[in-house]
This record gives C-alpha cells, structure tokens and sequence, in this order.
C-alpha cells in the first residue's frame, strides 16, 4: 500500500455489475482441459470432471464454476501440475534462492517491491552471478513500489547486462506511453527456464525474513516485525501460462526486445494439480481475478474461507459474502489485527458490524503483520496470489493469482487456515459493539477514502 494513492484520483474505471456479466456470460460449453500435449478431447474433460466430482462429495460448485471460469477466462485448466505450499519469507526465498541458482536459461522476475536491504542484495548477487554465467535474466519493478530503492541498485544490474522495466513510471518524462500513474504491478511472479514459476504475496525484502513466529534484527539494528505471508511453487505446464503474463507485460511497458532464449521449454506433467492461471490488469474491460472470485462465492455450497491483508470490500463482495451465510454457507474471514497501511485497517473494520449482524465470522491474525492472499472454498477450490480483497486490487493494479481444483491441495489449504484460526483472536458481535469512540472516528474517516485504497 502507498499513500502516493491517496493523493491521484482513480479516474473513470469502476466496478462491473457482476450478476449482469455472470449471467451475461455463463453458457453451457464444456470445460477446457490441457494438458503437456494440448488440448484434451471432450470426452477426456468430461472424465476429469467426473473423477472430481467423485472425490469431491459429487459438490455442484465443480460443475457451475468450471462453467463460469470457462466462460470468463481465456486460460485453460492446466493439467499435469505440481504444487508446493510456501509459507512465509524464510520458506519462499529459499525456494526462490535454490531455483535461481539451478536456472540454465533464462531467469524472469517480476515484484512490486525490490528493496535494497539484505534480501534484496542477496537476490541481486545470485541474479548478477547467474547472468555473468550466460543465463540471460530479465526484471521488472513497479515504479511506486520502488520508490525507497536507490536507482543505484537497478543501474547495478542493468550494468552487468541484466534486462530492467520500471513499470509506469513516476516521473512522466521517463513513461513510454500513457502517463498511468494509478496503474500498479503488483504481481509477484519468478520464472525460471519456463519450467518453475512463484507466485503469491511476498515482496522481495528483508521485512518479510522475520516470518511468523518471531522478531529479527536487520540493518543498522533495525527490528523487523514478524510477517505472515503464502507463495506458491509451481512446476509443470501451467508455468507456461504464467510465463505468457510475464511477457505481455514487458511488452505492455516497452521493454528492450528479450534476449532470444528458450523461454517456452517443451512442458511434460510433474504432478496431479489441475491450475488456471489467472493474470488482471485495467487494460481488461473488468477483473478476471474479481469475477473469478465472487462467481467462486456466489457458488459455494458449504464454506468459505478467506484470508487477506487488506481488506476494503466493495459493496457487490460483502453482498456475496452476506448471501452466502444467508444460504447456509459458513463464511470466515482472517483479517488483520495490525497494519503496515492504517488507514486500510480501519477501513476495513469499519465494514465488520454490518457482516458480524449477516453472520459472517471474522477472525484477527494476532502476532505477526499479515499478508496473505487466500482463499479455500468448499474444500475443493482454492486461490492464491497477489490480489488484496480492495478495490484498487480489483480496479487499479496488475495482480496474478491461480486457482486450483481438487481435494489433495485443498486440504493442505485447510490446514494452513485452521492453524492461522488457532493465532488468531475471534471478534465477538456483542463486544465489536462497545469498542471505543475513537476506533469509531478512524472507521468513519478512513471509509470515506475507501476507494482510493
């Protein structure tokens, strides 16, 4: 988040009406499954979606949503895929580190944030060595998110031969096109070889090293506060859909022409894990990774269970989140008890009597600053990425995120949730209601720039 926000206007874009869209767009054509090969025969999808509906408890979500996803999205559901569940800067960056070092090819990295902090020289130094060794390597940076990162460490790199995009930047003398200022990356996205790729929540820098579960000394003695975050590891086809995302916005943004490597590998499958991966950008006439999600909401049977950094919710999400209690859905929200954004914070608390009345449940991270962006639902559809449940994720920034089908993943999804439940502080109706006079100010003032946040 960045207070740069508060101060630009976000110009014309809004919401779409999502029951128009849905409705709109919801049809009867039958999911597309790919696989290493290409694409699979009708009578092979019609397959894969029985045997889940088999392992599922026949949950009609599969059925309906497929056919929503199908509809809305120009990405397949990729088969073949292996998947691995990072939490937390320590696990995510030795995973990032062990894969950089193994890179042959090409190693394309995309981050909101690249800070010049002792992560951020530890990445420098690992791409720096690998590019010095022929691996041709390529990064790009939001320009906002960038603005504590001395130019100093990007000429670094540049020097030595590595590819750099700022993506829109601040200083209008120096955009390639439209001066977009409103316009974010905050995608977190690393590929290597076009064989591995990560996604998810975590910014390259040295906040996120404390983890969890305790408080580390950084540079100059500084305390960094523990962080709770998720990434995901993906290898296997999928990785080529994500690789397609990474292009388009270097493409987007004017790049250099990319060194010729071999950036689509031929892909064989690693593992069972049925992906899409999801990319969003304002250049879309509407949000995929939004509609994606309340379609996903809109069609759950049993449970929701959503857990976000910054939630600022507008109206057509707290209006699914509230149906689905209506239905008989179990809905629980892990939020935030503390923020790095204030104003997100309580704005977002300004929103938790009206969905306590609805009957939602909502849950406080306690302990660590939280930073995840998930979401489980009826024990077989599960997201994770970059997008925040806000409205400048949903209207203003690039954000990445893959939605997974199945019960394997979704049970370690459910495990993950259940032990952020057990760090985490219910908020009692009855005693939200007595909360002091001045939290109730800073919800009233910080909802007034909802939009903006």
């Amino acid at each position: 988040m960045t207070a740069l926000s508060l101060f630009v206007t976000a110009g014309c874009a809004t919401l779409p009406d999502t029951d128009a869209v849905l409705l709109e767009r919801q049809t009867a054509q039958a999911a597309r499954f790919e696989n290493a090969r290409g694409q699979l025969s009708a009578k092979k999808s019609a397959a894969i979606i029985a045997e889940l509906k088999r392992k599922s408890g026949d949950i009609d979500i599969l059925d309906r949503q497929i056919a929503l996803e199908q509809a809305i999205m120009d990405s397949p559901l990729v088969l073949g895929n292996k998947l691995t569940l990072l939490q937390d800067g320590k696990a995510t960056y030795a995973a990032m580190f062990a894969a950089i070092r193994q890179a042959k090819d090409h190693i394309n990295l995309e981050s909101y944030i690249i800070e010049d902090d002792e992560v951020g020289q530890e990445f420098a130094s690992l791409l720096l060595e690998q590019q010095s060794r022929g691996v041709q390597v390529n990064v790009i940076y939001d320009s906002v998110g960038g603005l504590n990162t001395p130019k100093a460490f990007f000429d670094r790199l540049t020097q030595a031969g590595i590819a750099v995009v700022e993506f829109n930047p601040i200083n209008p003398l120096a955009a390639k096109g439209p001066w977009l200022i409103n316009n974010r990356d905050h995608r977190k996205l690393l590929v290597v070889d076009g064989k591995i790729a990560f996604i998810g929540g975590i910014n390259i820098s040295s906040v996120n090293s404390a983890g969890s579960a305790r408080v580390m000394a950084g540079k100059a003695g500084v305390a960094y506060v523990a962080w709770r975050d998720t990434d995901l590891q993906l290898e296997g086809p999928v990785v080529a859909e994500l690789q397609k995302l990474f292009i388009q916005t270097w493409e987007k943004q004017h790049g250099p022409p990319l060194a010729a490597k071999e950036y689509f590998p031929a892909l064989k499958a690693e593992g069972n894990e049925i992906v899409r991966a999801i990319g969003s950008t304002p250049d879309d006439p509407y949000s995929l990774i939004y509609l994606t999600l309340i379609s996903a909401i809109g069609n759950a049977e049993r449970q929701v269970h959503l857990t976000n950094a910054y939630f600022v919710p507008d109206p057509q999400l707290l209006k699914s989140l509230m149906d689905a209690v209506a239905r008989g859905v179990d809905v629980k929200l892990i939020l935030p008890s503390h923020s790095d954004s204030g104003m997100v914070f309580h704005a977002g608390r300004s929103h938790y009597s009206g969905l306590l009345d609805a009957g939602v449940k909502i849950y406080e991270r306690q302990g660590a600053l939280l930073h995840s962006k998930t979401a489980l639902i009826d024990g077989v559809w599960s997201c994770v990425g970059s997008s925040n449940l806000d409205w400048r994720s949903a209207l203003n920034n690039d954000e990445i995120n893959a939605v997974v089908l199945g019960r394997d993943f979704a049970q370690q999804m459910q495990a993950m949730f259940t032990k952020d439940l057990e760090a985490s502080q219910a908020i009692d109706r009855e005693s939200w209601q007595r909360r002091s006079f001045l939290l109730r100010v800073k919800e009233l003032l910080a909802r007034i720039w909802a939009r903006l946040l």
